[in-house]
């Protein structure tokens, strides 16, 4: 199963990008619907699944680095 993280969503079209970099280009409507930047998706049986669990653990992880970056 793969994992993709939405990288931007431009004219119908979202850019994703694979665990090893590759970046992928889909039309939104085949993908699930209320998808925004930063979502996880996973890759499984010929179709997209938002990954919940994975996009809050990572924003998680985002948001405590960036805080440890501007700690005063």
């Amino acid at each position: 199963m793969k994992k993709f993280t939405i990288d931007r969503i431009e004219e119908g079209k979202a850019v994703l990008e694979c665990e090893n970099g590759d970046m992928v280009n889909l039309d939104v409507a085949s993908l699930p619907k209320n998808i925004k930047e930063g979502d996880i998706l996973e890759f499984a049986d010929g179709s997209y699944f938002l990954d919940d669990e994975e996009t809050s653990r990572r924003k998680k992880k985002i948001k405590e680095l960036m805080s440890s970056l501007f700690e005063e």
